[in-house]
């Protein structure tokens, strides 16, 4: 942690031209609405002095005073205060809507931008640490937008309007104010200086601590099952202690300043009252009753707006820093997309095949080349590694000269120890990575060639892991394929074998589902993310161990599920359980990212090498 680090208010420009950007109108009647605020207090402030030395002054030598001037000038000066009030409340109170509609569009901003990073991003970001940005970092900005930004101009117009009244009334007296006003100044910086960088560490040791217990409540089970709460509340108590010790240092200075500020303050009030009273006994300087009067609450009206500056130094500092994580955020570089191939329907005419909007079931490649002609490619599923070197970075390489091809139908399988870089593999098939040396060709295209949604939406995946997301079943399999009408949900689910356990369900289709919740069996789950995958129908399916979790019965329905989804179309498979890869067409095994045999299942048995080893180390009769 770097606790040196000043804070960076760029990052607040970016937030203001947001306001502005999108509140013109807003803006502008705030500004106006502030404008009579200021103006208003301070003209009441030096009205008091025509109140003290006008009206009330001369009827201490009345015999009958008469009260009725003096009455108007009081309903005047209540007129000016009761506008000066309005205004202020309904300055606040469109700015409370300007922050709220500025925090909406910024979490929008947030989710689309997140929604374009590449997988690396959330492969090296803690997720509860993300998290903290759409929640901690974004409400750091609101008071920063409805009360800090507000109260600075309203500060700024104050101090400026009183500074110009205490000068006409009195250069002394303003003087003297103005020195109590440098100090203020001069010891505020001091102290922000020192609270800024508390502020920093504070909101990222927030994301922090949100990002640990994101990662406890995901592992609670795992935690009970090995009697781990000891340790996991130790090492809870070193995240929150650090949390703790970043927000007392922060608060430590911020609570002081307050206190120095409002001393200070009373100070100057009493000088000035005492100073003007010498010069008023003395008739000196043209000093009356009036003007001291006027002048004390000018003198409250001058330091009350820069104490108020130096108390919202503190929230934009700590907005400051919400700021920076949530622009970081925004700023990550894009999962860039240089592809021009598109996935486009086709029918057949005159035995050519002829690009058509309409869903026809049937799919082509469509390859503009350099010279302006297109070609139509059919989607057939041929896939093909081409001396593939990776890494996730350019220290390790995980993947070394890989050459494998899987033709259409065929299944194609790995098998190898954790890490051997089983997965990578498949993930290179997406571009959730891009490679560093060779070529993955796509039907005879390269896919760098091709747009990464028309890629991936030639490609079904069944996860290890299934992600089911909050709504009915029906909605969870249609999110293969949005456009899916019901009744196609109902048969992909029936291909998948799911249709038998979601039709003894209460609510059937229309079961709500609430992520996170486990109210379905990991097996039900694996079923409907094969009926997700069916729906989308694509020509290469990618399954990554997909009934390694689940128990023997329940593997043998979601192995027919996916044998039925399997029909047809190129398949890689992840195996953990070597007896459902036996049909394979190629046995790839692994070992430190290199093909170190392959053939089919009765050729590596033949072989007796590490396949046959695994197989008959892990086979069970």
């Amino acid at each position: 942690m770097n606790n040196k680090k000043k804070p960076n208010f760029s990052s607040l420009f970016r937030v203001l031209k947001e306001v502005i950007s999108n509140y013109k109108l807003l803006a502008f009647i705030v500004i106006i609405l502030i404008l009579i605020s200021s103006i208003t207090g301070v003209i009441g402030n030096t009205f008091i002095k025509s109140l003290v030395d006008v009206y009330i002054v001369p009827m201490l030598s009345q015999e009958t005073p008469d009260y009725m001037p003096l009455f108007s000038a009081l309903s005047k000066l209540a007129c000016i205060y009761l506008i000066g009030v309005l205004s202020s409340y309904l300055w606040n109170r469109l700015m409370l809507n300007v922050a709220l509609g500025t925090l909406n569009n910024i979490r929008k901003k947030l989710f689309i931008h997140m929604e374009s990073l590449p997988i690396q991003y959330f492969d090296t970001h803690a997720h509860g640490d993300i998290m903290s940005v759409y929640t901690n970092d974004v409400d750091a900005l609101r008071q920063f937008i409805s009360q800090s930004i507000p109260n600075l101009f309203s500060s700024f117009v104050t101090i400026i309007a009183v500074a110009i009244s205490m000068f006409v009334m009195s250069p002394i007296l303003a003087i003297i104010t103005i020195a109590f006003s440098l100090l203020c100044i001069f010891i505020s910086k001091k102290v922000t200086g020192l609270s800024g960088k508390y502020f920093n560490a504070q909101q990222r040791e927030l994301g922090q601590v949100n990002g640990f217990i994101e990662e406890m409540i995901e592992g609670t089970k795992v935690i009970k099952v090995f009697n781990h709460e000891k340790q996991s509340i130790s090492d809870f108590k070193k995240v929150n202690n650090q949390l703790c010790e970043a927000s007392r240092n922060a608060n430590t200075y911020a609570n002081i300043l307050m206190p120095i500020l409002g001393n200070i303050g009373y100070l100057s009030y009493v000088v000035v009252a005492i100073v003007g009273s010498i010069l008023a006994i003395n008739g000196k300087a043209g000093i009356t009753v009036g003007i001291i009067v006027s002048f004390v609450q000018l003198n409250r009206s001058f330091n009350g707006p820069i104490n108020q500056v130096s108390q919202q130094l503190n929230s934009i500092i700590m907005a400051s820093a919400g700021a920076k994580r949530i622009y970081d955020l925004i700023d990550e570089t894009p999962e860039t997309d240089n592809g021009t191939v598109t996935l486009v329907n086709v029918k057949k005419e005159n035995e050519s095949l002829v690009e058509c909007h309409e869903q026809t079931g049937h799919w082509a490649w469509r390859h503009v080349h350099n010279d302006g002609s297109i070609q139509l490619v059919p989607l057939k599923g041929d896939v093909r590694f081409n001396h593939v070197t990776f890494g996730y970075n350019d220290k390790k390489t995980v993947l070394h000269d890989i050459s494998l091809f899987a033709k259409p139908g065929q299944k194609i399988a790995f098998v190898g120890a954790t890490g051997a870089g089983k997965t990578t593999i498949t993930n290179l098939i997406n571009r959730f990575y891009d490679i560093q040396e060779g070529s993955i060709t796509y039907d005879g295209i390269d896919v760098k060639l091709i747009k990464k949604d028309d890629l991936r939406h030639s490609l079904g995946i069944v996860l290890q892991d299934v992600n089911l997301f909050t709504g009915t079943i029906m909605d969870n399999i249609r999110y293969g394929n949005l456009e899916a009408t019901d009744e196609q949900c109902i048969a992909a689910s029936k291909l998948a074998n799911a249709h038998d356990f979601i039709k003894h369900l209460e609510h059937g289709y229309n079961t709500q589902i609430v992520a996170g919740q486990e109210t379905l069996s990991q097996g039900q789950k694996q079923l409907l993310s094969i009926a997700r995958a069916a729906v989308a129908n694509p020509p290469v399916l990618i399954l990554d161990e997909a009934t390694s979790s689940i128990d023997t019965h329940t593997e043998k329905i979601v192995q027919e599920g996916m044998d039925k989804l399997m029909a047809g179309r190129t398949v890689f498979v992840i195996a953990h359980r070597l007896s459902t890869i036996q049909n394979a067409n190629a046995i790839m095994v692994l070992d430190n990212g290199k093909i170190i045999e392959r053939g089919n299942h009765d050729d590596l048995m033949a072989q007796k090498g590490v396949y046959y080893r695994l197989y008959t180390g892990s086979f069970e009769e």
